[in-house]
Parts: structure tokens; C-alpha cells; sequence
């Protein structure tokens, strides 16, 4: 790895109690490019605008996809990256269905570790407060031509970040637009597919709501996703969740809030979820919730479902009624080391990562 130190840090600048998440950058970025048919070498360099053009093919064919995860640090100070080989191989799995190189664990492993460890003091401490983390592959071949492109970089950039959608949310149940569609990009974190959900979003929220619940494409009687976060639903004592498939994501907190309910003995049924069943639970009072689950909001509870028309309130619980807030308390105490980690997802970022390799 080549290792440029920042000349001109930042972080003496940083306000741990006033800074914009997705706005603030930490001192330094992982950048490595391919050519050639290989990827050169990992470089940690100081954070910074890259010189490209407006031809390059990344932004003209959308080949780009990205993962987004956080580190935290506990009350001693220890830094902990959260579940860093499930986001290694789903980049991979985006790679490839988008014609991309894959990237090296090496590369991804040791670069997050190099980053995270050497701007760990731009991770602040507290309650929902960590660093997210964004690794992301994209086309840079400078070219106007509709093929695969033959040069790319792989890159890793961090935002501090704080909790949001602290409170619920009301969301729209589309029954017009998808997110995505059978043989498509779905399973992908394809930056277009971010793109392509912007409008419908709008729209729900010109509505007066929030965020969109997206259904098939086919028949817009199933629930596949919500916003950018997996969904969940909750139906007497039983949480169901669509399984995913090559139209939705395979989420890490998807993953890891099933395996805590299973811990918890709460049953989890993994199968098509159903709008109208959904609907028929609200209106007989067996539906106690729906909540949306991400790396970036860990939880988002929903207040309200809106469909043709109509606006469906749902129940308020409390932590201890709750099953989303119990097992959103589950995850952040193992990922910030407030609890055991049975499950081993908890990866430790040791001091002087450079310097010991």
C-alpha cells in the first residue's frame, strides 16, 4: 500500500457536535486503479476532488456501484468495523453483474482497515454516532462508446455520521412505480438504481409522506422494499420479510435483525408479503408494525402505511413492546460493544494498522 499523509488535516476543525453527515469528509480517501486487466496498487492518499472527464464511461453507462457501511468506537475508545465480509462480497456480487473487475480482499479488508485506523479520531463517540463508510467501484475510461469499459477505480470514503429518522415515518405503498424488475439490476448496488427511485420518492412526498414502500413489478400486490432500506413486517407475534432475490438487496441489517429475532425466539418467516394481507391486518388490529432496516438509519419505524388514498395509522409501542426498537437495541449495543457478541460480527481496528503490517 502507498501511504500519502495529509499535509493539511482537518480534524482539528472537526465539530463532533456540529457536522453535516454525507457533507463532512475524513482527512484521507483509499483509491486504487485498474488498467490493463489488473488493479494497480492500494493507495491511501489525502481526501480530495480526482481529475476526470465528462466522457469518462462511468457517467455515461452507469457502470458504478457501491457499499455502505460504519465503524464505531466504544467508551474506551476501541474502534470496531460491523460484518465487513458480508459488504466484500456484496460489492463483488454488484461487480460482477455489472461487468466490473472484482476487487481483492486484500484490497477491500486491508484499505477499510488502513483508512478507518488512520482517521479513527474523526469517529465520534456517543449514542448513534459512528463513521459511514463508503467503498464504490466505477467505469473511468475516458470514451463515448456503449461497451464495457477497460479502465476503473475502486475507492473507500468516509462521512462521520448521527442518528436520523430518529422519529416514524409515514410511508406511501406504490402501486405504480418499482425499484426494480425480474432480470434487472435489483440484488445490485447499482448506482442507478438510486437514481431511478428519486422521483417516485418525490412524488410520495409531495403526498405527504415520507418514504415509498416499493411492490413488484408485475402485479404490485407485494411488498419488496422500502426507500432504500429492506422491510419488515410484523403481524400478531410474527415478523415476516420478502425473501430476497434479483430484485432485492441482500441487506447486512436485513440479515442480522433475522438472526437476532431468532435469538430472541421470535418466529421470522422469510416469503412473499403480501399488500393486501397487509392491509387486512391493519383494519382487524393484528398489525402491530412495519419498519424498514439499513446501514445508514438502522430502523425506521412507520407511523402510517398510505394506500389508494387512504392513510392507515399504525399502533405506537414502547421499546419493550416494540420487537423493530428491542432488536435495533440488540445490533447498535453489539456493533458499539455495549453487549456480547455471540455471533462474532464485531471486527476490532487495531492501533497502527500501517505501521504493524
Amino acid at each position: 500500500m502507498i501511504i500519502e499523509k495529509s499535509t493539511q488535516p482537518r480534524i482539528s476543525s472537526f465539530d463532533p457536535e456540529n457536522f453535516s453527515f454525507g457533507n463532512t469528509f475524513i482527512d484521507h480517501m483509499i483509491i486504487c486503479e485498474y488498467d490493463n486487466g489488473a488493479w494497480g496498487e492500494v493507495k491511501l492518499v489525502p481526501y480530495g476532488a480526482l481529475p476526470f472527464s465528462p466522457a469518462m464511461m462511468g457517467i455515461n453507462y452507469g457502470q458504478a456501484c457501491f457499499e455502505g457501511m460504519k465503524a464505531y468506537k466504544d467508551k474506551d475508545g476501541q474502534v470496531f468495523m460491523f460484518r465487513p465480509e458480508k459488504n466484500f462480497e456484496r460489492i463483488n456480487k454488484s461487480a460482477k453483474r455489472l461487468a466490473m473487475p472484482e476487487v481483492t480482499k486484500e484490497m477491500f479488508i486491508d484499505g477499510l482497515k488502513a483508512l478507518i485506523d488512520i482517521d479513527r479520531a474523526w469517529i465520534p463517540q456517543g449514542e448513534g454516532m459512528s463513521l459511514y463508510i463508503r467503498p464504490l467501484i466505477f467505469a473511468t475510461e475516458e470514451a463515448l462508446k456503449a461497451r464495457i469499459s477497460n479502465k476503473y477505480m475502486f475507492a473507500i470514503v468516509a462521512t462521520p455520521a448521527k442518528s436520523y429518522y430518529t422519529e416514524p415515518v409515514s410511508v406511501l405503498i406504490s402501486d405504480f412505480y418499482s425499484r426494480a424488475a425480474n432480470g434487472g439490476v435489483g440484488s445490485a448496488k447499482a448506482a442507478g438504481n438510486y437514481a431511478a427511485s428519486f422521483y417516485p420518492t418525490q412524488l410520495a412526498i409531495e403526498e405527504g409522506y415520507e418514504q415509498i414502500i416499493w411492490t413488484d413489478d408485475a402485479t404490485h400486490e407485494y411488498f419488496e422494499e422500502s426507500g432504500t432500506m429492506n422491510v419488515f413486517v410484523r403481524i400478531n407475534d410474527t415478523i415476516y420479510t420478502p425473501p430476497t432475490s434479483e430484485k432485492i438487496l441482500d441487506g447486512v441489517t436485513r440479515d442480522s435483525f433475522i438472526q437476532l429475532a431468532k435469538r430472541r425466539g421470535i418466529e421470522v418467516k422469510i416469503e412473499p408479503v403480501a399488500v393486501k394481507t397487509v392491509i387486512e391486518a391493519q383494519k382487524n388490529g393484528t398489525l402491530k408494525e412495519v419498519w424498514g432496516v439499513g446501514t445508514a438509519v438502522v430502523t425506521s419505524v412507520f407511523r402510517a402505511l398510505g394506500y389508494k388514498g387512504e392513510k392507515l395509522e399504525l399502533p405506537t409501542l414502547s421499546l419493550e413492546e416494540s420487537f423493530a426498537l428491542s432488536l435495533q437495541k440488540d445490533l447498535v449495543d453489539i456493533q458499539t460493544n455495549n453487549a456480547e457478541d455471540p455471533f462474532g460480527w464485531r471486527v476490532l481496528v487495531e492501533n497502527n494498522v500501517l505501521e504493524n503490517a
